[in-house]
């Protein structure tokens, strides 16, 4: 089967799956009538500062009000094209950093960014950063010098941990692309109303093909025609060889979601409770405020006489499953795993190595903070988009 991926559509919502030989690594809803995604950029109005939360709460389109932290050390853009402190009824440019959650208004930024496979542009920072996962110097430096010409007045570049693979023409072709559509934005400011978007973000589904998978995947499929000639036209901007992993699947004996079995897996995505092989167990219960996961011994425990060992092999198993669980099910903000309790301090060291190896796979940022002598390990997940619990 190879990896893949796998965009259907369900009702009013795209269902995007990515495949790693037959296991499910990471499942993806949109709704296709969403009023503003990550990523999208507006023309906002300064409606209120909040000077005791260090905020302004600045209007969009369809009278959709967000929070822009005051916090931010980027001077905005603003329409008038003057820089000054942000005030009352000024208009400037805003980008949605964090989608709607429960009552909170969605999270805007100042610092706008451009995302491509390789490149991302990112406004305040006169730089060039590169992925931490990509290690060599020599090929740290030399991706550096292929972006470099392209660095402006006021914006930068991170280089994606995909570009460690890519050819300098690659890199250069993006870079530019970025570059002159960025420079797009900011001059279209000045001809557009107030509340405009400005700037709309890719679908959620060119977004997987995006983030790093399009190296990895040996297939894309789709079955709707709208969606395969969307993900055609961004891998149109990319190597041929991208473009020859798209295809059109148009097997009317059986859908392409029976064939992935897309809805069974969905539904085991969202049951509280995992089975490990061992026959131990997790429970996930995602709450308001954090995420909690605990580790049961279930059945592993049967027959065993040397629990000490059984139990780090448990919590081992469990650490390579939590992690993968946080992907497929987009968990995130603060997540607290109660690991089955050990007694040696060799045990807790070689436990979290495994989880900061595992959680390391992931391409969106997640750090592991420490364990307590309980057995509570903290880990965070940077919250980009609604987990598949809420969508």
């Amino acid at each position: 089967m190879g990896n893949s991926i796998v965009v259907v559509r369900k009702d009013d919502k795209i269902m995007t799956a990515l495949f790693k030989e037959k296991e499910l690594v990471t499942i993806g809803l949109e709704s296709t009538g969403k009023e503003e995604r990550v990523g999208d950029i507006f023309i906002g109005k300064v409606q209120n500062i909040v000077k005791n939360i260090k905020g302004a709460f600045v209007e969009i389109a369809n009278k959709r009000v967000c929070f822009l932290p005051l916090e931010e050390r980027i001077t905005p853009i603003f329409c008038d094209g003057r820089e000054h402190d942000i005030r009352v009824g000024d208009e400037l440019l805003v980008q949605i950093a964090k989608e709607t959650r429960g009552n909170k208004a969605p999270l805007a930024t100042a610092g706008l960014t451009l995302t491509g496979r390789l490149l991302v542009l990112a406004k305040g920072k006169e730089n060039i950063g590169v992925s931490s996962k990509i290690s060599d110097e020599g090929l740290r430096e030399s991706l550096k010098e292929s972006v470099r010409p392209y660095v402006g007045d006021g914006y930068g570049f991170i280089v994606r941990t995909n570009a460690a693979i890519a050819i300098r023409e690659d890199l250069e072709r993006e870079a530019k692309a970025l570059k002159d559509q960025y420079e797009k934005i900011v001059c279209e400011k000045i001809h557009l109303t107030c509340f405009s978007k400005i700037y709309s973000a890719p679908a959620e589904f060119i977004m997987e093909v995006r983030n790093g998978y399009s190296f990895e995947v040996d297939s894309i499929l789709t079955d709707d025609k709208e969606i395969y000639e969307g993900i055609k036209e961004y891998l149109d901007l990319g190597p041929e060889t991208d473009r020859e992993k798209l295809s059109f699947y148009d097997d009317k004996n059986i859908s392409l979601s029976v064939l992935y079995g897309l809805e069974t897996k969905l539904q085991k995505a969202l049951q509280e409770k995992v089975w490990l092989d061992s026959g131990a167990y997790l429970v996930i219960q995602p709450t308001e405020a954090l995420v909690s996961i605990d580790v049961n011994t279930g059945k592993a425990i049967a027959g065993k006489t040397n629990t000490e060992e059984t139990f780090f092999k448990v919590n081992c198993e469990a650490a390579i499953e939590i992690a993968a669980q946080l992907r497929l099910r987009n968990l995130s903000g603060i997540i607290i795993v109660d690991f089955i309790d050990m007694k040696k301090d060799e045990h807790r060291k070689q436990l979290l190595n495994v989880l900061k190896d595992e959680l390391a796979k992931d391409h969106i940022t997640t750090r592991l903070i420490d364990m307590t002598p309980l057995g509570l390990v903290e880990i965070t997940r940077q919250r980009i988009r609604k987990s598949i619990y809420e969508l």
